[in-house]
């Protein structure tokens, strides 16, 4: 058994769930904001640095790793409800360009302002879970704790969310917010706050998936430590559906094991170009993605 789990085969299936669940919290963020407000935030990945080098720069003054953890979270929940109200209220109604480019502007400068903070010297942060493979047998198994407390971490997270969108009176709130403001207003519910706290749960999520990244073998966190995994969470986020959480779950783990065996079975520059393959094909056959059932939204 000890052989079989220390295999290239798993191995790279191990690799490629754990890189996975990182798209796919992504995805997720990116699905939350859309499905609150209908815009695409460019930003995430850079405002989910900002946060968590807010918080995980209080490890170098003795606070505990997990206080640090809290405090980057909290920070994100609270920056994205900001940034909605300073950045993107003033955008709605306004043609559908105006939120993207501000965004993506917001992009360049929190960069610019976390590496003139912070300056560009990646910081490695501590784990709280040794990051050393298990053995069994003598054989050498892709899996932490670190990989596991991921795993774990981000699936639960992952199925709040969903739980929450999908199953709950809030989710139906924030779906109809953004489908169709006027019309929530009119029935009693309270647009503007509920467009903001989407914009703060995603952001959230954001910079819990930033600590993650910045946290593995290998990584550290520096302004554009969250550039190519945006990139892939966003493929994910259109594989799987921008309007379905599961379909970001999916499409996160399809693209990382995508990119995985791409890796080890091709060579590591046709990654990318292989993530790009699958967004092609899959927007082919189902240009809303896998998991967009109807043609029009519907709350």
């Amino acid at each position: 058994m000890g052989g079989f789990l220390a295999s290239r085969f798993m191995s790279d299936l191990f690799n490629g769930v754990a890189n996975g669940i990182i798209f796919s919290l992504i995805a997720l963020s990116l699905v939350v904001v859309w499905q609150s407000t209908n815009v695409l935030n460019f930003a995430q990945g850079a405002m989910a640095t900002f946060a968590t080098y807010i918080g995980m720069a209080q490890v170098e003054h003795g606070i505990n790793i997990w206080l640090c953890m809290v405090i980057s979270v909290v920070v994100g929940f609270i920056f994205g409800g900001l940034t909605e109200r300073v950045l993107i209220r003033p955008l709605y109604g306004k043609p559908d360009i105006n939120p993207i480019v501000v965004m993506v502007g917001f992009l360049g400068f929190l960069q610019f302002l976390a590496a003139a903070i912070w300056g560009n010297i990646p910081r490695i942060l501590p784990s709280p879970f040794s990051q050393v493979f298990y053995t069994s047998k003598g054989h050498t198994i892709f899996l932490s704790p670190f990989v596991v407390f991921q795993i774990l971490t981000a699936v639960t997270v992952m199925m709040i969310v969903a739980l929450v969108f999908r199953f709950t009176t809030l989710g139906l709130k924030l779906r109809a917010a953004a489908l169709a403001p006027e019309v929530a207003r009119l029935l009693g519910v309270r647009v503007d706050r509920l467009l903001t706290f989407g914009w703060m749960i995603s952001s959230a999520v954001g910079s819990f998936t930033a600590i993650l990244v910045a946290m593995q073998n290998g990584s550290a966190l520096s302004p554009s430590v969250m550039g190519s995994v945006f990139i892939f969470g966003f493929i994910a986020a259109a594989v799987g559906g921008l309007d379905s959480p599961i379909g970001a779950v999916v499409g996160g783990l399809l693209i990382g094991l995508v990119e995985q065996f791409t890796l080890d079975y091709w060579q590591a520059n046709m990654a990318p170009v292989m993530a790009l393959v699958v967004l092609i094909v899959v927007l082919m056959i189902r240009p809303r993605g896998l998991f967009t059932k109807n043609t029009q939204r519907r709350v």
